[in-house]
């Protein structure tokens, strides 16, 4: 993986965290998911390591919980 992967699930946290990521990150090189609107990739993300969103998969797949927001299993009721 050559770029950071951020998931989040669409929510005012998520939005908010996802400003403060691509203020802090180049956003050439962060992959913004909204599991709210793209629930195909949850299952990606349940394998990354996600246990919440939002959160960010660093390039050599390390998983950074950032303010929580929603478990993965409230993304897929």
């Amino acid at each position: 993986m050559s770029k950071s992967i951020f998931y989040h699930a669409g929510c005012p946290v998520c939005i908010s965290a996802e400003q403060d990521i691509l203020s802090l990150i180049n956003p050439a090189e962060v992959e913004v998911v909204d599991l709210g609107a793209d629930k195909s990739r949850i299952a990606e993300a349940q394998k990354a390591g996600l246990q919440s969103v939002p959160a960010l998969v660093t390039p050599n797949g390390n998983v950074l919980h950032i303010n929580f927001g929603a478990s993965i299993a409230d993304v897929i009721g």
